[in-house]
């Protein structure tokens, strides 16, 4: 049998594959097996399967598709157990936020996935205490707000009926005519839109959402958005330039939610570039509480820059160092010169530095910008017709002592020729007798 079994190789070996070489590559060798039993192995070759080969094209594999489709297949699997995670963790803290209710701590009644997006991110357990608070306070506002509103409401409707009621067909007095919120809106916006071409430009500096937490950050857009308002609301606004806010960034992000539709439509300058970028450098002026140099006048041919940031924690130096790396002039508003101050920090909230800064630029009157400092913060106002008197009689006091000294100096060598005089005298006197 073993006998028999080499033969057959050998046969194979000298008959079959000269034969498939002569026709082409190996590729053409098919071998298949008999479809009658025989009582031995045998191996024959299929010329049918060797005619449908030769007949077909070659196909090529298309390797970098075959690679993108696998790649998308596992990028699905991947966002499918990301998202299976995500609502696992999203469940887990309702749960927690519910336990929480249960046991009679501060939670918010209606709770956003975003919202439990920041809790989950919170890393301790007092951090996650104090957001479902502020949540809690928040929510408590709204609704108070909103019955505010409605009662409002309700106190007008009653008004008219009772107009309507004592009505008596007289004519009214229509002499003054009633200015319409969109009208007034309507004037607002085009002194907006003439102050984007003519007007002072005024920069917020958006460049310290890594100095400040979530909340704080929500502070400084809301601080923001009352900026906006009481600038386009002023007889000589400003140009207003948010500068270094980055797209789809945290502070993009809250405008957009905050404003929404509005936020495309608003009059202001936008920009991802640097305020250095925009502006020249000799004409920027950074206003920051930290800078040694006081403020004296309003200057309305230099471009002032504000920080937009809400410390809580109050970080000194943040602003001053952010300044003078970029080798910016600094200024400091003159609170200790006009201001008793009583307690607290000398630092402004956004909406306080745009009405004083907009009543400088249109009265040049220090006391009567200052007036939007908050009041718990100073105990009176320094009365400065005294600061400029004491001023006036000190230097009264150098000019009468420098004239003493003046008139010492011219005594002591005319004291000095009267005793030589009177010597000389002397000794004449006694010199005759």
């Amino acid at each position: 049998m073993k006998f028999f079994n080499m033969v057959l190789r050998s046969i194979v070996k000298h008959s079959v594959f000269p034969f498939a070489m002569q026709n082409g590559t190996k590729k053409y060798l098919f071998l298949t097996a008999p479809q009658r039993s025989f009582p031995c192995r045998t191996l024959i070759l299929s010329p049918a399967l060797k005619k449908q080969i030769s007949s077909s094209p070659t196909e090529k594999l298309d390797l970098d598709g075959w690679k993108n489709v696998m790649r998308s297949g596992m990028q699905e699997e991947v966002s499918e157990t990301s998202e299976s995670e995500e609502d696992s963790t999203l469940a887990a803290t309702r749960e927690l936020v519910e336990m929480w209710r249960l046991a009679g701590k501060t939670v918010p009644e209606n709770i956003s996935e975003e919202e439990l997006k920041t809790l989950m991110e919170c890393s301790t357990k007092s951090s996650k205490k104090k957001y479902l608070k502020y949540l809690a306070v928040k929510e408590k506002l709204k609704k108070a707000s909103k019955v505010k509103q409605e009662k409002q409401k309700e106190a007008k409707k009653e008004r008219l009926e009772k107009a309507k009621e004592n009505d008596t067909g007289e004519l009214k007095n229509t002499f003054l005519l009633q200015f319409w919120s969109k009208s007034m809106d309507k004037v607002y916006n085009w002194r907006a839109a003439q102050a984007m071409i003519f007007g002072q430009p005024l920069v917020f500096d958006m460049a310290y959402e890594n100095f400040m937490s979530r909340r704080e950050m929500e502070n400084t857009v809301n601080q923001l958005m009352e900026t906006e308002g009481w600038n386009r609301r002023a007889i000589d606004p400003f140009h207003l330039h948010f500068c270094n806010l980055k797209v789809d960034g945290p502070y993009h992000k809250e405008f957009a939610k905050r404003y929404g539709e509005a936020w495309n439509n608003l009059l202001v300058t936008v920009t991802e570039q640097s305020h250095t970028d925009v502006f020249p450098k000799d004409k920027l002026i950074y206003l920051t509480a930290d800078s040694p140099n006081v403020m004296k006048t309003f200057e309305h041919d230099k471009i002032y820059i504000v920080g937009s940031m809400v410390d809580r924690s109050i970080q000194t130096g943040i602003s001053l160092a952010h300044a003078k790396r970029l080798k910016l002039t600094t200024e400091r508003l003159p609170l200790e010169r006009y201001l008793k101050w009583e307690t607290g920090a000398k630092n402004l909230t956004l909406d306080q530095m745009i009405r004083i800064l907009l009543t400088l630029k249109d009265t040049e009157d220090w006391m009567e910008a200052l007036k939007f400092v908050p009041k718990r913060k100073y105990e009176a106002f320094v009365d400065t017709s005294l600061y400029s008197k004491h001023k006036t009689d000190t230097g009264r006091r150098t000019r009468v002592s420098e004239f003493s000294n003046s008139q010492e100096k011219v005594k002591k060598p005319f004291a000095e020729n009267s005793f030589r005089k009177q010597t000389q005298k002397k000794w004449w006197v006694a010199e005759e007798s």
